[in-house]
């Protein structure tokens, strides 16, 4: 795996990768606020076909948008993160889905959701988001379209847009074939 915007800070600890997101980051295009932005941090690997990209992810959240979770992209302006987003106070389970420009969606989560599960598949054309709470079920997140074909990297993402940076913690991320 390799960074595309490596952050200053981070390490890999006993199975963890732990990142702190250097402040003023982010992904996003045009939609909403007129700006790109491209320097969030991503730590992945190509891939070409299908694939499952699964993780835990537990972060201290402060700021307004301070995000993490998970990333695949074929190029800056075709992309999808998803994973949890602090937003107008609070933790909410955030994608964002940009084919030119980005189309951003934000569902509640409990108080304090800890540790979130995420399995993102690609099959195709389709990617599919899912995630787990604290050990949980799995529920259905979003279903978006990305180009097939084209190789994407996939990994671990977060980002600092108008916060100071904070630290996250992404457990067990692996990337596999898809079971046949």
């Amino acid at each position: 795996m390799q960074w595309l915007n490596e952050p200053a800070g981070w390490s890999e600890q006993a199975g963890a990768l732990v990142v702190t997101a250097d402040a003023g980051t982010d992904f996003w295009r045009i939609t909403g606020y007129g700006y790109i932005r491209d320097n969030g941090h991503l730590y992945g690997e190509q891939i070409d076909g299908d694939f499952d990209l699964s993780m835990r992810v537990r972060g201290s959240y402060a700021a307004q948008y301070d995000q993490a979770g998970a990333m695949v992209r074929v190029d800056d302006r075709r992309w999808l993160k998803t994973g949890i987003e602090f937003f107008d106070g609070r933790p909410r389970l955030s994608t964002v889905i940009t084919l030119e420009h980005s189309s951003w969606a934000v569902a509640d989560l409990p108080g304090d959701p800890g540790e979130l599960g995420l399995l993102v598949t690609r099959r195709g054309d389709a990617i599919e988001v899912r995630y787990r709470l604290d050990g949980g079920g799995s529920e259905l997140a979003a279903l978006a379209y990305l180009p097939p074909g084209e190789p994407v990297v996939a990994g671990a993402m977060c980002a600092a847009p108008e916060g100071s940076g904070f630290q996250v913690a992404f457990h067990d991320l692996a990337i596999t074939s898809p079971a046949k």
